[in-house]
C-alpha cells in the first residue's frame, strides 16, 4: 500500500493537521499542549436522513450493534478496554452523521484507536445480539415517547418536514425496529460505511504522525469505496402553517413554534446565532424575560436553530400550564413579530456578541469539544475556523444582517407542535 498523504481540501487553522490514507479515510488532529488526555472520534457521514423505507432507524440500530462483539473481542471485552484505565467510550447518531468516540489518557490512545477500528471493520452483528439489542432500542424509543419535553421536538420536525427523512425520528419506529432483519442492518453497514465518508479526528496530547500510524494499522486494510447513493428524500419545500398535536396526560403542555431556518453553510449563520441568543438564548433574552420573568407563564422557555446540509429549522420551546397554551403562543408570536418589525437594539446585539464570544472560547477548552469541532466540520464540509476567525465573524454581524435573518426565520409561515393534555381544536385558532 502506498504512503498516506498530508492533504486538505479546505483551509485549516494553525495547529490542525490532516492526512488522507490511501484508501480514502481522513485523519485529523490538533495537538493541545499542557494536557495529558486525548479525545478521538471515528466520524461517519451517514445519518438517519439517508435511510429509505423499510430501514427507518437502521443507522442508529447499527450504532448499537457495533459495540456487540467483533472477531477478536466479546461485548464485555470491548467495554473493558478503556473502562479499566479510567477512559470512556460511546457513540451517537444524528440525522446526517454518526460518531464513535473515546476519551482517555494519552498513553492509552493506541488501545482506543484499536478498539474503535476493530468495531468498525470486524464486528460480527450476530443474530442473537441483533435480537437482544432490538429490545434495547425499543426501550429507548419508549423512553423517548414518555418524555414530552423531548418528544415535542420530534413532533416539530415532522410538522415542518412532513414525510421527508428529516421529519422522521432518528431512533426509527416500533414498527420499523420490530421488522428490521439482521441482513438488512448488516447490509446497511456494508453499503454505507465506505472509506470516503470516514474521518478520524483527535485532539489533546497527540502526535499526528503516530496517530496516522495507529489508524493505518487499525483501518488501513479497509477496502476503499464510495457511496453510490445521495441524500434520500424529495426536495424540501417551505411549508404552510401547520399544527401537530400529540395528546398526553401530562401536567404541562409542551410547545414548539417555528419554521424553516438556514442551512449549515449559509452566509447569515453568524447573524442567526446573534439573533437566537438575544431572542431565547439565556436569562437576559427577550423570551425569558417576557414569558417567564414578567408573566410567570413558564419555567423553561428558549429558542434554538437546527442546521442541515441544505435546510434548517428555527423554533421556540415553552413548557406551560395547558390552560395557558393559547396565550403563550400569542405572546411568543408577538415577540417574534416585534423582532421582525423593529430589529434588535444595539444593546441586545452587543450583549449577544459578548456572550457568544466568551461561550465559544470556554466551550473549546477541553479535548472532547476540540475533537468534535474537527470531526463535525470535516464530515459535513463546514469551514473549520480558528478562534480569531470565529470571533471576527460574530463581531462583524451588522444590524442589517440581523434584520435580514429575522425576516427569513421569523417572518414566514409557522408550524406549531404540542405534546400535552390538549386536542387540535384547542389550538386551531392560534396557528
Amino acid at each position: 500500500m502506498s504512503t498516506s498523504l498530508e492533504s486538505s481540501a479546505m483551509p485549516l487553522p494553525d495547529g490542525i493537521r490532516l492526512t488522507t490514507l490511501p484508501n480514502g479515510i481522513r485523519v485529523a488532529s490538533e495537538h493541545l499542549p499542557g494536557v495529558r488526555s486525548v479525545s478521538v472520534g471515528f466520524w461517519i457521514g451517514v445519518g438517519s436522513r439517508d435511510e429509505v423505507s423499510p430501514l427507518e432507524g437502521a443507522t442508529h440500530f447499527l450504532e448499537h450493534l457495533l459495540f456487540k462483539g467483533t472477531r477478536s473481542r466479546t461485548p464485555l471485552e470491548i467495554a473493558q478496554v478503556l473502562d479499566q484505565v479510567g477512559g470512556d467510550m460511546n457513540a451517537f447518531t444524528s440525522k446526517e452523521y454518526t460518531a464513535y468516540y473515546a476519551r482517555c489518557l494519552d498513553r492509552d490512545l493506541p488501545a482506543a484507536v484499536d478498539v474503535l477500528g476493530d468495531m468498525l471493520t470486524a464486528s460480527l452483528v450476530l443474530p442473537e445480539e441483533v435480537e437482544n439489542e432490538r429490545d434495547v432500542v425499543l426501550e429507548e424509543i419508549r423512553m423517548h415517547l414518555d418524555d414530552p419535553s423531548d418528544l415535542v421536538h420530534s413532533e416539530f420536525a415532522h410538522a415542518v418536514f412532513g414525510d421527508h427523512p428529516l421529519g422522521r425520528e432518528v431512533l426509527g419506529t416500533n414498527e420499523s425496529m420490530t421488522a428490521m432483519t439482521r441482513d438488512q442492518v448488516a447490509g446497511w453497514w456494508q453499503s454505507r460505511y465506505t472509506t470516503d465518508v470516514i474521518t478520524v479526528a483527535c485532539a489533546g496530547n497527540v502526535d499526528h504522525d503516530e496517530l496516522v500510524a495507529l489508524v493505518t494499522e487499525a483501518m488501513g486494510a479497509y477496502e476503499p469505496g464510495s457511496q453510490a447513493e445521495g441524500v434520500a428524500g424529495e426536495e424540501i419545500t417551505r411549508p404552510a402553517s401547520a399544527l401537530r398535536v400529540r395528546p398526553r396526560p401530562t401536567e404541562q403542555a409542551h410547545l414548539v413554534l417555528g419554521g424553516m431556518g438556514l442551512p449549515r453553510g449559509h452566509r447569515l449563520r453568524w447573524a442567526q446565532t446573534v439573533l437566537n441568543q438575544a431572542l431565547g438564548g439565556g436569562m437576559a433574552s427577550r423570551l425569558f424575560q417576557e414569558v417567564r420573568e414578567k408573566r410567570g407563564m413558564a419555567y423553561s422557555v428558549y429558542s434554538y436553530p437546527a442546521t442541515y446540509a441544505d435546510v434548517g429549522t428555527f423554533g421556540v420551546y415553552v413548557g406551560t400550564a395547558p390552560k395557558r397554551a393559547g396565550e403563550v403562543v400569542d405572546v411568543v408570536r408577538e415577540e417574534l413579530s416585534a423582532v421582525v418589525r423593529d430589529n434588535l437594539s444595539e444593546d441586545e446585539r452587543r450583549r449577544s456578541k459578548g456572550y457568544l464570544t466568551g461561550a465559544t472560547i470556554m466551550a473549546l477548552e477541553d479535548t472532547s469539544s476540540r475533537m468534535t469541532r474537527i470531526g463535525r466540520a470535516l464530515t459535513t464540509g463546514t469551514p473549520l475556523l480558528s478562534l480569531d476567525e470565529i470571533m471576527e465573524a460574530i463581531d462583524t454581524v451588522s444590524a442589517d444582517d440581523v434584520a435580514e435573518v429575522a425576516e427569513i426565520l421569523l417572518g414566514g409561515p409557522k408550524a406549531l407542535a404540542v405534546v400535552g393534555p390538549l386536542e387540535a381544536g384547542d389550538l386551531s385558532d392560534v396557528v
